[in-house]
């Protein structure tokens, strides 16, 4: 059995930290959700516990706060969002990540919303109700990609710091 690194415990403790906002109360749509998977992409070494630790850690908190019928579309956001992450392994500069947050928000918009058209019965099954759908979400896109923004900001920099202060590891920028 191989040992834990500091670097692994720094990893999963992040996450698992910012991972516990979801559980208290806060502004609607803005979570850690998306920040957390292109963090765990960008800076795990091993594959699997970047999809793991995040997944894991969304549905542990899913099975406190309900699962729901879209549950796949969003975990599904969250693998792409992984790999968007390790695409930034070694990449890792402020508009890239900023860029790389962007994107993966664009990617929970266009996966959880087709899920919602697709499993809600809200929407009719048709082009115009998709279009519907995308259209009645659109005021949910700005305060998701806020709360994306945000928390990429505070994982990404935290580690940066961490890295730099205690991990003793050389940073670039």
């Amino acid at each position: 059995m191989q040992k834990i690194t500091p670097k692994v415990y720094t990893l999963i403790a992040l996450i698992v930290a910012v991972s516990l906002y979801r559980i208290f109360p806060h502004p609607h749509n803005i979570t850690p959700v998306m920040a957390l998977a292109l963090f765990a992409g960008t800076y795990f070494d091993k594959k699997w516990m970047a999809f793991g630790v995040p997944l894991t850690s969304m549905f542990l908190a899913d099975l406190f706060l309900g699962l729901h019928n879209t549950i796949i579309f969003v975990y599904g956001a969250m693998a792409i969002a992984v790999v968007i992450g390790f695409w930034l392994h070694n990449r890792v500069s402020s508009l890239k990540v900023i860029g790389a947050t962007i994107g993966s928000s664009l990617v929970f918009f266009l996966l959880s919303n087709f899920g919602v058209w697709l499993v809600s019965g809200f929407y009719s099954k048709t082009w115009a109700g998709l279009v519907e759908c995308y259209t009645m979400a659109l005021p949910f896109l700005q305060r998701s990609m806020m709360g994306d923004l945000l928390f990429s900001g505070v994982l990404f920099l935290s580690y940066w710091q961490i890295q730099k202060n205690w991990l003793g590891k050389p940073v670039k920028n």
